[in-house]
């Protein structure tokens, strides 16, 4: 099969997910008249006496922030999850969900049929049906949130390397305790109000819960398929290939390297990865933290000067699930900006990619192009 041009229209398959990508580069020339949204500012103030997350300040909650001078983590005061289910709250099947009981296919009170066993075999086709179009189950675990400084204006990317050095550090000890007891942690960023975050302090958060997300399932049975079949670790394999291409790659450490997906979704969307296989970021060593915080300076700040903004995001790190180690699963971070054009110019996942699947105009290579021109200007 011959590989499209770059500058026409043609699919790209993810092999992390296997979902597909439609890259439409003409589109780039299209004029926008459409939605501006407000540029992303920082305020400069290192203190608002109305944030709930500065130092010493009180919470929504009336509990009383301590005087903090580095990262620090707390439980949510409105976790999205309940904090644990205990047996008598779950399903007879102990996975929280309802097994279909006599009462419901057919049988009366005593447990006698009260039908023909054609009619309770109906019953029954139909009670499965109803159950499997109706599914439901409890979802337990604990949410954090993740101070990253005392400072109400210091974002990742203005932060010194050992700031961020002491970032990574609580995410690692975090992780570390979380996956102990729950089967997924989930540590995430949702950056600038364009993202949906509702208080501008810089802030994180970790979902530690009890049940395998969707994403989750999704990569992990991919990346237990290719190590089935090839032997290899997916996500080191394809950082190696990046790595010996160069087209898409954005900025590489000695222990990481950041790459615009082959298959990336959102215009100027990352992928991190360590060079070595690693499965969760309770694994790092003292040196791989120390670089890490280097490589994040490095990436988050091209994204502020690229758009001469307070570039918005969401990022999160995918760990192997659990408390065991993985041979086939490899740790990664996703980072997605929304932006587009410019600062006030952002991607919508309306119409086509709500409908039918991802579509982007700016093709990766380009958008890799002009994250290098962006950490070079730093230089």
């Amino acid at each position: 099969m011959t590989a499209p041009s770059a500058g026409s229209p043609h699919r790209r398959k993810n092999a992390l997910t296997g979902e597909w990508v439609t890259v439409s580069p003409q589109r780039t020339k299209r004029p926008w008249q459409g939605d501006e949204a407000e540029e992303s500012e920082a305020t400069g103030v290192t203190y608002d006496p109305d944030c709930y997350l500065c130092p010493g300040n009180t919470r929504a909650n009336g509990l009383i922030n301590p005087d903090y001078s580095g990262p620090w983590a707390f439980d949510n005061d409105f976790p999205a999850l309940s904090n644990g289910i205990g047996p008598n709250e779950m399903g007879s099947n102990g996975m929280g969900l309802t097994e279909i009981g006599p009462d419901e296919v057919g049988f009366d009170q005593t447990g006698s049929a009260d039908v023909t066993p054609d009619a309770v075999a109906e019953g029954q086709k139909a009670a499965a049906a109803e159950s499997s179009l109706f599914c439901s189950e409890p979802v337990s675990g604990r949410c954090r949130v993740l101070c990253y400084s005392p400072d109400h204006s210091k974002t990742l990317a203005k932060m010194t390397e050992g700031e961020l050095s002491a970032v990574v550090q609580l995410w690692s000890d975090e992780v570390r305790q979380l996956r102990k007891k729950h089967r997924w942690v989930q540590v995430f960023e949702n950056k600038g109000a364009m993202m949906g975050c509702s208080n501008p302090h810089p802030h994180g958060q970790i979902w530690a819960v009890d049940s395998l997300p969707t994403e989750a399932v999704k990569e992990s049975k991919m990346q237990a398929a290719w190590f089935e079949a090839q032997g290899r670790v997916l996500l080191d394999q394809y950082r190696s290939d990046e790595e010996h291409s160069g087209e898409r790659m954005v900025v590489a450490t000695q222990h990481w390297s950041a790459v615009v997906p082959y298959w990336a979704t959102w215009p100027f969307e990352t992928l991190l990865l360590p060079r070595r296989h690693i499965d969760h970021l309770d694994g790092l060593t003292e040196q791989e933290q120390t670089d890490l915080a280097h490589i994040l300076k490095s990436l988050l700040g091209a994204y502020d000067r690229l758009f001469a903004t307070a570039c918005p995001y969401t990022m999160g790190w995918h760990g192997t699930p659990g408390a065991a180690s993985s041979p086939h699963w490899q740790l990664h971070a996703h980072i997605y900006p929304p932006l587009l054009r410019s600062a006030t110019i952002r991607k919508h996942m309306v119409g086509y990619e709500m409908l039918s699947e991802a579509q982007r105009d700016l093709t990766p290579e380009v958008a890799a192009e002009q994250l290098r021109l962006a950490i070079s200007a730093a230089n």
